[in-house]
Order: C-alpha cells, then structure tokens, then sequence
C-alpha cells in the first residue's frame, strides 16, 4: 500500500485557480481511484477555507484546501531502467518549448498516459523529466499507435486558453496517413456520425452510426502509389479514431490499422518495412496562448514511415 499519511494543506495559485476540486484531487492525488476522491469530499474530509464543498466548487486563487490522508494500492509498474531509457527517449522528441507550451514528436506505440494495464505514458515521461515543472497537462491526445504532434500545457491558464481554441476550432491539425486503393481526388470531406462503444475488455471500438456524434474529416491527396495513396487528413471535430474509422467508410482504410484496417492490403506491404499502423500528426497550427502569435509546427516522419515511402516510390518508378 501507498500512504500518504498526514493531512495536506495546499494553497491555490493563481495557475490552478478555475478548476473544479474533484478534478484538481485527481491529479494531486496520484492512482487514487475516482470514487475515493468522491467520498472523501462527500464526507467532509476535503475542505475548502475550513467548509465543506461540492464536487463541482470551481477553486479560487489563495482558496486553501485541506486533503485528507489516503491509501492505495501500488499499480504493477514496468522495471525502472525500462523507465529511465523511455524517459531519455523522450527527451530527443521535443519539438518546442518555452515557458507555457511543451511540443512533442510522439512515437508510434508509446501512450499518451499510464493506465489500462500501462505504467508508462508520455505524460508521466515528460513529468520525469521535467521534476521541476508544477504543472504539465495534455492539451489533446493521439492514439497510442499514431506518432507525431502532441501539445503539452505547462500552465493552466495556457490549457484554458488552448481548449477553448479546440471548442472553437480554431486549431488546424493534419495527419498523414497511407490508405488502400486509389483515393478519388473529388472525395475532399467525409461526413460520417460517430458512435464509440466500449467492449468487457475495456477496448474503445468506434462506428459509423447514425446515433452517433457528428463527425467531419477533410481529405487531400498528396501522392499516389500502387493500390494505395498518401493523403493529408484534416479532422474538424475531435471524435475517438475518427480518421482511422472515415478512412474506412469512405473504402480506404489505413496500413496495418489492426482495429480497422485490411490484412490483404498490409500484406502487399511486405518489403517496404511497415509494420506500424501508417497514421502520423504531420502539423499543427494554433494561437500561442500567451503571445498571441501563430504557431505553424511540423513534425517529421520517423525513419520507418519514410522506409516505406522510399520502397513504394521505387516500386512505382519500376514499372
């Protein structure tokens, strides 16, 4: 068992005023299960300035909260030198940073968090190696077998300012991504409601349903191949693998997609190298929160991706 066995007192700062208290225990209060932190708020023993609050109190700067102790259980965790070389595997990721924004080149394979039987994400990653930073947050997520741009707040008034560009879609952000067959250039957005079920294992499958949410991704084709092209997809909303499931519907899915993809297609793969699901967050552009400059970031493929491109290109120049 984990303890932490006496009672905290911890002041807000003006970066963690706006949020509301359940969710600010969630994160000070590490592996502690939600329904936990419900109870314990429920029964008195979190405090706000002496009184009893709801879950939904939205904190105030130089509110002072009393956090009770609490147990729990430890998680099975991977071996610490596995740790220590994912963490300086990181480290050769970054693409920016300044003082409120921490961009990374995600790797195929590596989750954006721990959890679901994970110890090790790219969050608890970059915590490691930024032990000094008091606040890193995900702004947005990626798929844990899609590699490239993921944007990191370093405060919260940046994670506000960057969520409310996400709500007003306000944030540009392009995949590229190698789908089966010949895409019809005039195929320029796929419109498809989504609906996301989640399976006794736990496992998040996503189909085109029309109870689903709506659902809208653009499509460019930027080069073509023998029985497959590379096409820049531009998500306008933000459902769970809506490219991977609207490249599907459309008739294209996307290489070694083990959820929604085509063996017969990844198999006339064969030689180029891949053996990764072929999905990459190639750019990003978004209002910096705090300059208010714009920010146009690219992110490059890693070395099998562009193995892959390099063998079908000669392939296609062969014949």
């Amino acid at each position: 068992m984990n303890t932490q066995n006496q009672v905290q007192f911890i002041d807000i700062s003006d970066d963690e005023a706006g949020q509301r208290i359940d969710n600010f225990l969630l994160t000070k209060l590490k592996g502690v299960p939600k329904s936990m932190i419900y109870r314990i708020i429920r029964k008195g023993e979190v405090r706000v300035n002496k009184g009893r609050i709801k879950p939904e109190y939205k904190l105030a700067e130089g509110d002072q909260v009393r956090v009770p102790p609490v147990r729990v259980a430890e998680r099975e965790t991977a071996p610490v030198s596995a740790k220590l070389d994912k963490v300086a595997a990181l480290a050769n990721c970054i693409l920016f940073e300044d003082d409120v924004l921490l961009v990374l080149n995600k790797p195929s394979g590596t989750a954006v968090h721990g959890g679901s039987g994970l110890s090790f994400g790219v969050i608890e990653g970059l915590r490691a190696l930024r032990p000094e930073a008091r606040f890193l947050e995900l702004v947005h997520r990626l798929d844990r077998d899609t590699s490239g741009i993921l944007l990191v707040a370093k405060k919260r008034s940046a994670l506000r300012a960057l969520h409310e560009q996400l709500r007003l879609k306000q944030m540009q952000k392009d995949y590229l991504a190698l789908v089966r067959g010949n895409w019809q250039s005039h195929m320029k957005v796929v419109q498809a409601p989504l609906l996301k079920n989640i399976l006794q294992s736990g496992e998040r499958v996503v189909k085109v349903s029309s109870e689903g949410k709506p659902s809208e991704t653009r499509f460019k084709v930027e080069e073509r191949f023998d029985n497959a092209t590379l096409v820049k997809a531009s998500p306008v909303t933000g459902r769970t693998h809506q490219i991977r499931v609207h490249t599907l519907y459309a008739g294209h899915p996307i290489a070694f997609d083990d959820r929604y993809g085509d063996k017969q297609f990844d198999s006339q793969l064969t030689g180029t190298g891949l053996n990764r699901l072929f999905l990459h967050a190639s750019a990003l552009k978004f209002t910096h929160p705090k300059t208010g400059e714009e920010m146009r970031l690219h992110a490059p493929l890693d070395s099998q991706l562009n193995h892959c491109l390099k063998i079908l290109r000669s392939r296609k120049a062969e014949k």
